[in-house]
């Protein structure tokens, strides 16, 4: 029997990302689903028949509003879920945050920019409020259990983490997987990324302009590497495997495949196949949704909530922007991302014979760093 509090939870946005929400929360304990945004009428006509006393909105600012109005009674808010798309999460949230909500969950990725995330998590960890950023990875028992074992140090130190990943693209998948690669590598921060980009295709991808096919290629301060190739189309190096994670060390490695439940590692021990390992039965976002809620159990004046996953969802947002600015700029693009100042346009042309003139250094004569 269940003698928690349950929470009354709202979801602005009622897409891909938001429907997660909406299943997740009805199907906890936790929480009770009382209303949901979409701009479409037939999203909300089906919402509203799934689910029977929900209040539907159109616009966001009439659920917020009614939610302020009805401040400490039944009618009122707990937790509300941020599920529209990355360039509006930054008015939405402040919008949900400045009435106060027990708690506060905003779509990866946090912002369509790093600047927009930012203002984001300080404005969150400026209140206090505790935020759940749902990243699949860090809530599912295969990628959950090979996080343990590349931390307790079973390949050795990590060198290298590479990823295939077809079919998606640097900002809509790439948030997922370089959180993931922030978690593996730790506290070793960014130096530097350089990526570039195909976009013959023309693209789009859940509201933004995206990349055909592009290899981004990230280092940390201690001389660790990522490897990002993504695209529409991607040679696939594994037969049968559309994503695909190699985390190499010192001492070994492991590959695993996105969402699949099992894993290869090749370690002091030996190779050896791992899994199936059993779902979690919960989804993802019901994971990140209860950790929410016991967040907000144990809240009060001296109590700061986790923000731990928002902390790695930001960097890797870091990461996305920076390969786009490096395609956009052809160049390197350095850390911390936000004093990074992009140069001049450049005629260079690689691969093409020097005229001896027009300026330019002597790459047989360079001086040391």
């Amino acid at each position: 029997m269940n003698d928690r509090p349950v929470y009354s939870a709202a979801v602005i946005g009622c897409g891909t990302g938001g429907m997660l929400s909406v299943r997740a929360l009805a199907a906890s304990e936790r929480f009770r689903l009382v209303a949901a945004c979409d701009l479409r009428p037939d999203v909300r006509d089906k919402l509203a028949a799934d689910h029977p006393g929900i209040r539907t909105y159109a616009d966001y600012r009439e659920l917020l509003a009614d939610a302020s109005a009805a401040a400490g009674t039944d009618g009122a808010i707990d937790v509300v879920c941020v599920s529209t798309y990355a360039p509006t999460h930054e008015e939405i949230a402040l919008a949900a945050l400045a009435n106060r909500p027990r708690g506060l969950l905003v779509e990866k990725p946090l912002g369509d920019t790093a600047a927009a995330g930012r203002r984001i998590l300080d404005a969150v960890t400026g209140s206090g409020t505790p935020l759940a950023v749902p990243h699949g990875l860090v809530a599912r028992p295969t990628s959950l259990e090979i996080l343990r074992r590349v931390r307790a140090g079973d390949i050795g130190e990590v060198r290298l983490v590479e990823i295939e990943c077809a079919g998606w693209d640097i900002i809509n998948a790439g948030i997922h997987w370089f959180q993931y690669a922030v978690n593996l590598l730790g506290s070793d921060p960014f130096a530097g990324v350089l990526a570039t980009c195909d976009t013959s295709s023309r693209t789009f991808r859940d509201g933004m302009r995206v990349e055909t096919e592009a290899v981004t290629y990230a280092w940390t301060l201690g001389g660790a590497r990522v490897v990002l190739h993504s695209g529409d189309y991607v040679a696939q190096s594994r037969p049968g495997k559309d994503t695909l994670f190699r985390v190499v060390g010192t001492e070994g490695l492991v590959e695993f495949w996105g969402w699949e439940n099992g894993y290869r590692i090749v370690a002091r021990s030996g190779p050896a196949d791992v899994g199936p390992i059993p779902d979690a039965d919960r989804s993802p976002h019901q994971v990140h949704l209860e950790e929410l809620a016991r967040q907000i159990d144990e809240g009060g004046p001296d109590h700061r909530p986790d923000y731990t996953v928002a902390d790695t969802s930001l960097r890797a947002l870091e990461l996305c922007e920076a390969a786009y600015l490096s395609h956009r700029h052809r160049c390197v693009v350095t850390f911390p991302l936000s004093e990074f100042v992009p140069p001049g346009a450049s005629d260079w042309d690689p691969g093409t014979p020097y005229p001896g003139e027009g300026g330019g250094r002597d790459g047989r004569r360079l001086e040391a760093r």
